[in-house]
């Protein structure tokens, strides 16, 4: 659970990115690409091509953070680019507000979790 304090920023971005950068590599891009500052407290959010999952980068004063979320099914709706800027509604902002404490994604999202197989082989 991320505890965000109601002056936080939230910066999203308005491009997908290469999910398989750590948070090093997505700290480089919130500089380079995006002209903002990994170090200062806001908290900046990556999305997948897939909108299924999202990335979460941030600094909490001892170190950098990443959290990552990837939905059971559906995805996330992000709403249109103008100007270069996303502007996020209340109807946008919840999910996204429920990712960080935890309560889940989507109002529905109250499924069994997706079983992966277990090897059930023995050790010889």
């Amino acid at each position: 659970m991320l505890g965000i304090g109601p002056g936080t920023r939230v910066m999203v971005a308005t491009r997908p990115v290469d999910f398989r950068k750590g948070p090093d590599a997505l700290a480089a891009l919130v500089g380079t690409e995006y002209g903002g500052d990994p170090y200062s407290g806001v908290i900046y959010v990556f999305w997948a091509k897939r909108s299924d999952r999202i990335k979460l980068v941030w600094w909490d004063g001892t170190g950098l953070c990443l959290m990552a979320k990837r939905l059971e099914s559906g995805g996330f709706k992000w709403p249109g680019i103008q100007d270069g800027v996303m502007r996020l509604t209340a109807e946008h902002s919840a999910p996204c507000s429920r990712v960080w404490t935890g309560a889940g994604c989507m109002a529905d999202a109250a499924r069994s979790p997706r079983r992966l197989p277990v090897d059930g082989g023995s050790a010889s």
